[in-house]
């Protein structure tokens, strides 16, 4: 106690000894002790640094202080990341290192050496740290990085702030290259202690030359390599300079009228580029203009066209910008030359010969002045007098008049007047007429057929009027018997007469008249006249009758009246003959003497009798005029006009057809005069109304027209016609077709197996037609809709479907089909349900269901079958009605159709009581069947069966198989294989565990393979499948095609191995020896620890009661029609079941192995039933409740690769076993499936 008080008492003394020591200041310039002391160091934030401390007694206790702070000894230096000691403390060398320095290391710093047996404390001499820190950014206001826009000459404010550093950056501010020298600088402090921020502020005055260039700011510190740097552009705004017009020419302003002025005016600088507009006298003319920012010009082109009236226009460009304190102009002042628009001669060319013609020739406004002269052909005539006058737009009119003797032989010749100047040289400005001087025509005569030739009316006649000499150039006029000629403005005579216009030959003038002879021309005399001149001649022309007249001597006639008609022609020459006819019937009539008629011809009369009837109402009665000589008849015809009441025509329609919901037009044919007054309609006694009605119309011609009808519109209607002569009336039937309707039809329709059966299908349509039934049988298959086996039969308005022998595959749905013609047919479904004794399911001779006895589990049991009319079932066990009141049992009875289903809940299984036979009976009206369910313990899994090749390839092989019953468990398979002629085999894991089929891999062309399947579950393996039985595989060559084999059935084991080499059966037997030696090994282990399993398990039975009896809850599965239930039972091909007799029964025995394959499926013998073969495939069972399985593993065969299944990575999907017997880990003590937790009964 003493010792440790001392102890104590020491340390805190060397504590205060050291604190003391730390704060006692030792003067550099004596080391005292060190060999190498620290040195005032600066470094930039981030680098590393070291501060040198040398000793020269080692073994002393060395620290470091940060301002006045103890660092300690340890090198390591807690609570300082960063900071370590480095060197060889043996050799004294206890160097201070710092990473990444940031500004908290910025301090003073000393060393420190405790007091030791081999020297006194020492403190070195204080010394600084100084950590640099670079400024991380500039602000710049204006904003850097963007486009600041100023005016040139205007003051501007610039401010650039840096961030934190140390020490305070250098701030420089720069326009174009240039330092701005007008700047201040603020220093102010940063964020941080021993931080500085720095603000500069500059006044900037901008120069148009500083447009578009930078103003940068940077900073500069010894903590930077070098500055930093932010950055503006600068758009600097200024006027641009004057516009110039670049006149195209020598003498600016002076341009000629017509030509096109192009005048560009260009305007250099600015910014923007100046906006340039042209005017003229003030008024703006122009406003486009382009730039070219390359060159920074701004330019505009006027484009105009010299008028006269532009003569001292002022042009002026303008230029300015949003700058531009002013507007600055450019201007020139136009001189237009101008030849005169026009030259005029006044007075008149026209002139009778031998007297005076006066003239006077006149210029338009011209600048310069012009001369005028005149021509007369090629000769120049002297003016009489010539003036100048002031004219438009600064101009001058000229004038010049001119007095000659007028000649016969002057007639046609041109007088010019010509302007010209020495202005316009290349021009010349004249004015034309054409002399007219007038004498009279010296010869006139017609020239045509000559006169007394008989002439065709119709014929073309061209008569010639012609005259020599006179001007103006004599008017030939025609005259017809003293009256002009002119040509018909009327559209029928347009082509009678036509009457040419005067043409002129040399000398001799001639007008034709072009006429189309006609009865008017006859004995006509044509004159032709010129001036006093005059010339005639005559024409003879033969013509038809001009106008043929039939006079009737009654209008309004009716049957059995006389009519006389007396044909009259009125003009012909020559005479002509008369005759009559009716509609092509000749008629005899009287004729009348000849006499004397217009046109100098001659006129006739002819007249006939007719007896009328109502037959006769609207023929022709036709008088024909014909002429021998001319070959030429003329016709008119007496429209007959006869009264009489209706009649019906012999096309009447008496019988009209329409489809319901349609329109039907009821036509009339009827014949009457006049014309029917009303047409009235009656149908069933009731008058239909002529207005019209919902449904109707009686239309103009008299037909009723009918929409919407329906089959109450079949049926007669009558029509009754009437006009003021009389009444008639008519009957016409109306046919309404509309769709089949099924009346009657029997559903369902139930026949017994064997029976025969009509299925009767009764409609109302119209038509009725012979062959309007069809039936459909509906099904998926092609099979199932044929209905060659069954005779249909159609009388009438019933359909029949007769099945002979009624079959169960003909049960199902029929449909009945009827189709007159008439849209929509009409269907209707009807069932044929074939009646037939309960056909239970039976999948194999017996099914089994597994269920741990532990009193505290469940099991379903699942009965499926067929019958029609419904099935009662009922349970048996061993042969003893079940008593369905005991609580333990439920029972739920499922109908669908033909199909159904009784699942048996046996809740609570007790090995002593349950582990039976239970046995479900069928049973309705027409009989009964039975099924036997063997409820069994959980045990290893049956062996799969089938195994056949599916596919095969150079390197794998497809395989399927049936599983086998699952022995209550889930469970997994496993693949042996071994190349024949290679010692040793091959295992392979079907993943997922659940699957049927897998393919093989990693096997060699060319090579004989011999391939096992064996099952297992938690219990154990099956053993190989099939009895053992070897499937041989040969895999085909690389230059072999791939394909599916033919399915391989398994094989007999080889009798011996006689034929095997000799090395590799040496090989194999080796590798048995090995694989019996590691399965003797590992059952000892498993024994071992299967035991301590159930001592373990024993001791927490109590615990997990409450979780093993949720867990045993029972979800119930329910049959729905379109799936099935998945059930726990497995069924076997082969005779011998797969089961325990209750003689046999015994609580302590463990599971056999059983090697009995087993189907998935079954389809029984009937051809017309197919059961599905998955509805045994799941087990329906609750967990058993905690326990000790030890003495059943004792006895449980397991193979060498039962130990090395790798963990399950798959879910079981039927949610029940979520832990598998393969994934149990072999080091941990509760591994055991909770399934197989309990005592083997």
């Amino acid at each position: 106690m003493a010792l440790g008080t001392t102890l104590r008492a020491s340390l805190l003394l060397l504590g205060l000894l050291t604190e003391g020591l730390a704060q006692l200041a030792i003067p550099a310039s004596v080391p005292r002790g060190f060999w190498a002391l620290p040195e005032n160091l600066t470094v930039v934030e981030g680098a590393s640094v070291e501060l040198r401390c040398g000793v020269s007694t080692p073994g002393s206790a060395v620290q470091w202080a940060k301002d006045g702070l103890l660092l300690g000894p340890d090198p390591r230096i807690p609570g300082f990341p960063r900071y370590r000691l480095e060197g060889d403390p043996a050799r004294g060398e206890f160097h201070l290192h710092i990473e990444a320095c940031d500004l908290s290391d910025d301090a003073e710093y000393e060393c420190q050496v405790g007091r030791s047996e081999t020297g006194p404390e020492l403190v070195s001499p204080r010394v600084t740290l100084s950590i640099l820190v670079p400024p991380r950014l500039l602000q710049l206001t204006p904003e850097a990085g963007t486009m600041v826009t100023w005016v040139a000459g205007q003051e501007y404010v610039v401010s650039c702030v840096s961030g934190d550093a140390k020490p305070a950056p250098d701030i420089t501010i720069l326009l174009s290259g240039q330092t701005i020298s007008d700047i201040s600088a603020n220093v102010n402090e940063g964020s941080q202690q021993k931080l500085f921020t720095v603000e500069a502020t500059a006044r900037v005055t901008p120069r148009s030359s500083d447009n578009r260039q930078l103003l940068v700011c940077e900073a500069s510190s010894p903590a930077l390599e070098a500055p930093i740097k932010a950055s503006f552009t600068v758009n600097v705004l200024f006027p641009p300079g004057p516009p110039v017009i670049e006149w195209p020419g020598l003498d600016e302003g002076h341009v000629r009228a017509g030509q096109s002025l192009e005048l560009p005016c260009v305007a250099r600088g600015g910014n923007p580029l100046a906006t340039l507009q042209w005017l003229k006298n003030g008024q703006l003319v122009s406003t486009a203009w382009g730039t070219e920012h390359t060159q920074e010009v701004a330019r505009s082109v006027l484009v105009m066209t010299v008028r006269p009236e532009d003569h001292g226009a002022r042009l002026s460009c303008e230029a300015h910008n949003s700058v531009s304190a002013e507007t600055q102009e450019r201007g020139i002042t136009l001189q237009v030359t101008f030849p005169p628009s026009a030259i005029t001669i006044l007075g008149s060319a026209s002139q009778t010969e031998n007297k005076n013609v006066t003239l006077s020739c006149v210029s338009k406004s011209s600048r310069p002045r012009v001369l005028l002269r005149w021509w007369l052909g090629w000769r120049q005539l002297l003016p009489m007098e010539e003036t100048v006058m002031d004219g438009l737009h600064g101009g001058h009119i000229s004038m010049s008049n001119l007095t000659f003797l007028a000649r016969r032989e002057d007639n046609g010749l041109t007088l010019t007047c010509e302007a010209f100047s020495e202005a316009f040289t290349k021009e010349t400005f004249k004015k034309s007429l054409i002399l007219n001087i007038k004498y009279p025509a010296q010869k006139l005569w017609i020239e045509g057929p000559p006169e007394g030739q008989k002439l065709r009316a119709g014929t073309r006649v061209r008569l010639v009027c012609l005259a020599i000499g006179g001007n103006p150039e004599p008017s030939l006029m025609w005259f017809k018997d003293s009256r002009t000629v002119t040509e018909s403005r009327l559209p029928q005579e347009s082509r009678r007469v036509h009457l040419g216009s005067v043409e002129k030959s040399g000398s001799t003038f001639s007008r034709e008249l072009v006429l189309v002879t006609g009865p008017s021309d006859n004995q006509a005399k044509f004159a032709c006249k010129a001036g006093q001149l005059s010339a005639s001649t005559q024409l003879a022309v033969q013509f038809p009758p001009t106008n043929v007249t039939i006079l009737a001597n009654a209008s309004a006639l009716r049957p059995g009246d006389a009519l006389n008609l007396t044909c009259v022609s009125v003009s012909s020459n020559p005479p002509v003959n008369l005759s009559w006819d009716k509609e092509g019937e000749r008629l005899e009539g009287v004729a009348a003497p000849p006499r004397r008629a217009p046109f100098k011809g001659s006129a006739a009369a002819r007249s006939v009798l007719l007896q009328v009837s109502s037959r006769d109402h609207g023929q022709r009665v036709t008088c024909r005029a014909h002429s021998a000589e001319l070959r030429e008849t003329v016709s008119s015809f007496y429209r007959l006009n006869v009264l009489y009441r209706p009649e019906f025509l012999g096309e009447q329609v008496l019988v009209v057809t329409a489809v319901e919901q349609g329109e039907a037009l009821l036509p009339v044919s009827v014949s009457a005069n006049p014309a029917p007054e009303a047409f009235n309609w009656t149908f069933r006694g009731y008058r239909l109304s002529p207005a019209g009605g919902p449904r109707h119309r009686i239309l103009s011609s008299g037909a009723l027209h009918l929409w919407n009808v329906t089959r109450s519109d079949d049926g007669l209607y009558q029509l009754h016609c009437q006009n003021s002569e009389g009444t008639a009336e008519a009957l016409l039937r109306l046919d309404v077709h509309y769709a089949p309707t099924i009346r009657a039809l029997q559903d369902p329709t139930e026949v017994n197996v064997g029976g025969s059966v009509d299925i009767v299908c009764t409609v109302d349509a119209n038509p009725i037609l012979p062959g309007m039934f069809s039936w459909e049988r509906l099904g998926e298959d092609e099979e199932d809709q044929s209905l060659d086996d069954m005779e249909k039969i159609s009388r009438g308005s019933t359909g029949r479907l007769r099945i002979h022998h009624a079959k169960l595959a003909q049960a199902g749905a029929y449909q009945c089909i009827v189709d007159n013609g008439v849209a929509p047919p009409a269907r209707r479904l009807v069932r044929l349900v074939v009646r037939f004794a309960p056909q239970v399911e039976h999948p194999t001779p017996l099914t089994k269901v597994a269920a741990a006895g532990d009193s505290t589990s469940s099991a379903t049991l699942h009965c499926r079958a067929r019958g029609v009319p419904n099935i009662v079932f009922t349970w048996t066990k061993n042969g003893v009605p079940l008593d369905l009141q005991d609580p333990r049992y439920t029972e739920h009875t499922y109908h669908q159709g033909g199909v159904h289903s009784s699942l048996l809940t046996i809740a609570n299984v007790s090995a002593t009581q349950d582990y039976a036979l239970f046995t479900c009976t069928a049973t309705n009206a027409l009989g009964s069947d039975q099924t036997n369910i063997q409820l069994v313990s959980i045990s290893r899994p049956d062996p799969p069966s089938g195994l056949k090749v599916v596919s095969l390839t150079p390197h794998s092989v497809g395989l399927e198989w049936k599983p086998g019953f699952d022995g209550g468990l889930p469970q997994r398979f496993c693949i042996r294989y071994e190349a024949l002629g290679t010692p040793g085999f091959h295992y392979v894991d079907v993943l997922p565990p659940q699957a049927t089929t897998f393919t093989l891999t990693g096997l060699q062309p060319s090579t004989r393979y011999r391939v096992w399947l064996l099952a297992s579950n938690a219990l154990g393996d099956s053993g190989l499948a099939d009895k053992g039985t070897q499937l041989p595989i040969t895999t085909p060559g690389l230059d072999q095609p791939s394909g599916e084999p033919e399915d391989q059935l398994p094989t007999e084991p080889p009798s011996g191995p006689a034929g095997l080499p000799l090395l590799p059966v040496l090989f194999a037997l080796g590798g048995l020896l090995l694989l019996s030696n590691a399965s003797c090994v590992a059952g000892v282990l498993w024994q071992r620890r299967l035991r301590r399993l159930a001592e373990g398990i024993s001791e927490k039975t109590e615990a997990g009661s409450e979780e093993d009896r949720v867990r045993n809850e029972y979800e119930e599965s329910q049959w729905t029609g379109e799936r099935d239930t998945r059930s726990s039972t497995v069924s076997t091909t082969e005779a011998e079941p797969y089961y325990r007799s209750l003689r046999d029964f015994s609580p302590q025995l463990p599971p056999t192995q059983e090697e009995v394959s087993y189907s998935r499926g079954f389809t029984g013998e009937d051809e017309d039933m197919a059961f599905p073969g998955h509805l045994y495939d799941e087990v329906e069972r609750t967990y058993p409740p905690s326990g000790a399985w030890g003495p059943l593993y004792d006895e449980v065969q397991m193979g060498p690769w039962d130990l090395r299944w790798p963990e399950d990575t798959y879910q079981d999907p039927r949610g029940i076993y979520d832990q598998v017997a393969g994934d149990l880990d072999t080091l941990e003590p509760d591994s055991l499936p909770f399934e197989l937790r309990g005592h083997l009964v």
